[in-house]
């Protein structure tokens, strides 16, 4: 089980998001608001808190949003779940879609840091049930059948 940390949007692609404090997300688009919803794979992106703080600790200045993540959560390790791996928060459902991604070249973190978790650490869902997120929800995993 997890929780969540934060919760970010943006209404314009390939910006730093921002801490919004509680999120709506529709079935089968994202989040209400944001520059990445729609009929697509990559509807809402989430990031381990743990998997931050420990970047954090090697001298990067980051804020919530920063790798473009929509959702922050302490206690899960994304990246290391099998895609079709469903996340419930509340009524939402997400379900993974996509682990990790390539980099935007030269984004500000890699140019601070030479380095940035987003391509390795991020993972993609799609809504499969809508509602709402805000911090401090819980959020647990429920891995999918073999």
């Amino acid at each position: 089980m997890g929780k969540v940390m934060a919760v970010c949007t943006s209404k314009i692609k390939g910006i730093q998001k921002q801490n919004v404090g509680t999120i709506k997300l529709l079935e089968d688009w994202g989040i209400e608001g944001d520059a990445h919803a729609g009929k697509w794979h990559r509807q809402v992106s989430l990031l381990s808190f743990d998997k931050i703080e420990e970047f954090r600790a090697r001298g990067a200045e980051v804020g919530d949003g920063a790798f473009g993540e929509n959702i922050v959560v302490a206690g899960i390790d994304f990246k290391s779940l099998p895609i079709g791996t469903r996340f419930i928060c509340n009524e939402v459902i997400l379900e993974l879609t996509q682990i990790g991604k390539e980099c935007h070249s030269g984004c500000d973190i890699f140019k601070k840091m030479g380095d940035c978790i987003m391509p390795r650490e991020g993972v993609f869902a799609k809504v499969v049930r809508g509602g709402s997120i805000a911090i401090d929800d819980e959020m647990t995993v429920a891995l999918p059948e073999v």
